[in-house]
């Protein structure tokens, strides 16, 4: 089995959107390209997609708008919208255990971080691969292979990394996978398909109360820590601004020194102790 986890993203109620309003809610497109993704690699592999989406019953659209892509079964884990990724990354684990290959979208709409397909490979103890741009469909695992065949097999996919390089890696299954949205673009449904899916069974999963609970993490650009100073000494104010302002010296900086590698070490060491970097 091929799962794809979309998810879905409500509409803010604190930005004056209607809940019900498809403009204001929907998946990424991310998680739209890992849907295409997942539906070319069933079709070249032979295998049923499952889509997958953790949330309340509004999530089922985004499972519908799946069926109507070509998913051959949806399920909806009932969930708070607002779940946090650990959560949502352990249940699902729990009904992808016959997966062999997860696909995920690389960001949410709401939060963006990624994490959960991360907590799906940990949960799962399978491979991962995440933030890819490609996909090499021309050897998928077949769907008939025994599990030992087929975690041989596995998938070539590319990795985007920094300073426009890329990785290739060839990926044992089962396995997760998370995908840029400039992967691929989702097909158009089909309008019989389209009219079935409004009517088309979607599995509901109930779950237990979540387990991690508070406000999210605050991500603050780096800062260096404050050097550690002596107490002011000057009785004047005017020289002690002068002082710690460096206002009034020269340009100059720096001190030239022959020593050797010991004593250069030992000098080192004592002038970051002075200058506060060292207790």
């Amino acid at each position: 089995m091929i799962a794809v986890c979309l998810k879905w993203t409500p509409a803010h109620d604190d930005a004056g959107a209607d809940p019900d309003d498809d403009r204001f809610a929907g998946v990424s497109p991310a998680d739209r390209a890992a849907l295409e993704m997942g539906l070319r690699l069933a079709a070249v592999s032979g295998t049923d997609i499952t889509a997958f989406a953790a949330g309340p019953v509004g999530a089922e659209r985004a499972l519908r708008d799946a069926i109507a892509a070509g998913a051959h079964r949806a399920v909806r884990l009932d969930m708070d919208a607002d779940a946090d990724s650990r959560d949502v990354a352990f249940e699902l684990a729990q009904v992808l255990s016959e997966a062999t290959v997860v696909l995920c979208g690389d960001y949410s709409l709401d939060r963006g971080s990624g994490s959960v397909p991360a907590f799906i490979a940990h949960h799962r103890r399978v491979a991962q691969a995440l933030g890819l741009v490609s996909i090499d469909l021309s050897d998928p695992p077949a769907a008939s292979a025994s599990s030992a065949s087929s975690a041989s097999s596995g998938l070539r996919v590319v990795r985007r990394l920094d300073g426009g390089r890329r990785e290739v890696l060839q990926v044992p299954t089962p396995c997760v996978l998370s995908v840029e949205g400039s992967v691929a673009t989702l097909r158009r449904a089909s309008l019989p398909r389209a009219l079935a899916s409004r009517t088309a069974a979607i599995e509901v999963v109930a779950t237990p109360p979540a387990h991690h609970r508070g406000a999210p993490a605050i991500v603050t650009p780096y800062r260096p820590r404050a050097r550690v100073m002596p107490a002011p000494f000057d009785d004047d104010v005017l020289a002690r601004l002068r002082r710690l302002t460096d206002a009034g010296t020269g340009t100059t900086r720096g001190e030239t020194f022959e020593l050797d590698p010991p004593a250069a070490a030992a000098r080192i060491a004592d002038t970051l102790r002075i200058w506060g970097y060292l207790a």
